[in-house]
């Protein structure tokens, strides 16, 4: 029996039976990246406030793009309990569609119209959720803008 080669098949053996420690902290850690993706990658619930903020924003613009075109003001208003838009039409102010906010979400709002020419009366509604806050910005000019 020659002692090289013994002491190879020894360290063989051994390796058949198990795994390093450098091995399992490999596996380790790769398991830890991947719980933290998942985690990260886990949506709030409801959405968040910046998503609310930018739907909010989209059916804003398309009010203003709608009073353009059709040629009737549109009306926005923003509260607590949610947003109403509506137009003017035959005269009068038609009813309006209501959207609620998403659950938990605390606004500071108010209401602005649109004229026919897309210029608003400036407004901010600022919506809050969890800690984090978002704003959307409608100018004299009639632009949306969301600020973080």
């Amino acid at each position: 029996m020659r002692s090289s080669e013994s002491g190879f098949e020894s360290w063989r053996r051994s390796a058949e039976h198990g795994f390093t420690l450098v091995e399992l902290m490999v596996v380790i850690v790769i398991i830890a990246l991947a719980a933290t993706a998942v985690a990260l990658a886990i949506p709030e619930p409801g959405g968040s406030v910046q998503a609310e903020a930018e739907r909010f924003a989209a059916r804003a613009k398309a009010a203003r793009d709608n009073a353009i075109v059709e040629s009737r003001p549109a009306m926005l208003q923003a509260g607590p309990g949610g947003y109403d838009i509506a137009r003017r039409s035959g005269g009068a102010w038609q009813p309006p569609v209501h959207y609620d906010w998403g659950e938990g979400t605390e606004v500071a709002g108010g209401s602005t119209r649109f004229d026919t020419t897309g210029l608003a009366e400036p407004l901010t509604v600022t919506l809050r959720r969890g800690g984090r806050a978002a704003s959307v910005e409608i100018r004299g000019d009639g632009t949306v803008h969301v600020r973080r």
